[in-house]
């Protein structure tokens, strides 16, 4: 059983985002790192009650950041690109 809450951790809403949801009905997710695409398309579906057409996803790598003489990296994270049904859509990302 999968449950939504371990593998999507947070919707990315951006200008890129934003065209895709309009254009194509693409929905995008930062997910767990070791989340496969049956995973999360099934995480999508039962926590937002919508059927999923395609699921594709993206390792996207750490920048390297400093503060002052310290140096560090951020973490490196999965991105989920989500396209649902024609008719279907997440109630969560709809503007006012």
């Amino acid at each position: 059983m999968v449950e939504p809450g371990k593998i999507l951790y947070q919707a990315l809403i951006s200008e890129k985002a934003t065209t895709l949801q309009e254009k194509e009905n693409c929905y995008l997710f930062k997910v767990a790192p070791d989340a496969n695409k049956m995973a999360i398309r099934q995480a999508v579906e039962k926590a937002f009650n919508v059927k999923v057409r395609q699921v594709a996803v993206a390792s996207v790598k750490g920048k390297n950041k400093r503060l002052g003489r310290y140096q560090g990296r951020r973490s490196d994270w999965k991105k989920a690109f989500v396209w649902l049904k024609q008719g279907d859509k997440i109630e969560l990302f709809e503007t006012v």
